[in-house]
């Protein structure tokens, strides 16, 4: 009895002496939080897609308060509550949530099934990076969408999905948040994360090609082939050409479309613009005024000057010979006119009967 009593007081004190020494430990290197990242994190949405560029929404949450305490909370935004939840935190920190462009994912590449054809058949994992690591695809084109889907699987918010007509992803922008999860698990960088722009409108070039122009245009009709025209054309220097590929500045661009029209092998793009109205067709001028007697359009006819100074020469010679036989003047006739048409041309005799009359 007295054994088992001893090792309980045994075992007691050790676990006392224990638990005396972890309570001190705690209070040492206790961590404090601030309370006020519970309170920021409960108002964002908890979705965890780091576009924000924080791991989840508790170090965003963190991010929010340390950069308060700095006097300003610049350069931070939720991409999926966007300007709504910042308000909020705005509020909770006690600062002034600074408006915020909306921005959306697009696809820059315009590479369908007909103008971009595959060249070989790929039988494997369907995986974009699966693809990207084993060669180039199934096309010609090592810059392009690979279209097995990597950046729908990665969507959270249902907003990307396969067009099987095209072969490419396309955006859904009432769901897309621009949490950047779709352009992040695209092996070849084919999306992008832009502004949305005045009214969601925005013109943008829709290749990744960064090769020579006659290899792009080997490999795809509608790929970039750094011609420079858009450039040209552009007068708010939106527009640079870098390694063979153009790109438009959304923050300059004015979205006046000039480039648009100005590319030849229509690679660039505008989004959500209303349909353009049609040129109208410049009015056909009116026919000249042909003389008298002669038809209209008939330009071998419009020359009567020869046959006129021909009806002279055969009036005098009946008025000096009035005995001569009248087959004369008849027989000048065919000169006349034969001078009075050229070879080759419509035949339009001019009307003789005034000398006829004469000689009678």
């Amino acid at each position: 009895m007295n054994v088992i009593l001893i090792a309980v007081i045994v075992l007691g004190s050790i676990g006392l002496v224990a638990a005396l020494i972890l309570f001190l430990a705690a209070k040492k290197f206790a961590v404090h939080e601030d309370e006020r990242i519970g309170k920021v994190a409960e108002v964002l949405p908890q979705a965890n897609c780091g576009g924000c560029g924080f791991p989840g929404c508790s170090g965003f949450a963190g991010a929010c308060v340390k950069a308060a305490d700095k006097g300003s909370l610049e350069g931070l935004l939720c991409p999926v509550g966007g300007q709504p939840v910042m308000e909020k935190v705005a509020d909770i920190l006690g600062m002034r949530a600074e408006a915020s462009a909306p921005k959306v994912a697009v696809v820059r590449c315009g590479g369908t099934c007909e103008s971009r054809p595959r060249i070989a058949e790929f039988d494997g994992a369907q995986s974009c990076r699966v693809q990207q690591m084993l060669g180039s695809g199934e096309t010609a084109c090592a810059y392009g969408c690979l279209g097995c889907g990597d950046c729908v699987a990665a969507c959270q918010f249902d907003a990307i999905h396969m067009n099987p007509e095209t072969g490419l992803p396309e955006v859904d922008e009432e769901k897309c948040t621009a949490c950047g999860a779709c352009s992040k698990a695209c092996p070849r960088g084919v999306i992008e994360i832009r502004l949305k722009g005045l009214k969601n409108r925005r013109v943008v070039v829709l290749c990744n090609n960064k090769d020579k122009g006659a290899q792009t245009r080997k490999a795809c009709s509608v790929g970039c082939i750094a011609c420079q025209k858009c450039v040209k054309v552009c007068k708010f220097e939106a527009i640079t050409v870098d390694a063979n590929l153009a790109y438009i500045d959304a923050e300059k661009c004015k979205l006046c479309r000039k480039c648009e029209d100005e590319c030849p092998q229509n690679a660039i793009h505008a989004f959500n613009f209303p349909p353009r109205k049609p040129k109208a067709e410049a009015p056909a001028s009116a026919p000249a005024t042909a003389p008298a007697g002669l038809p209209v359009g008939n330009p071998a006819a419009a020359k009567p000057a020869t046959p006129a100074a021909a009806k002279p020469e055969a009036n005098e010679a009946a008025v000096e010979n009035p005995a001569a036989k009248p087959a004369t003047p008849a027989a000048a006739k065919p000169e006349a006119n034969e001078a009075a048409v050229p070879v080759g041309s419509p035949t339009c005799i001019p009307n003789v009967e005034p000398a006829k009359e004469q000689e009678a």
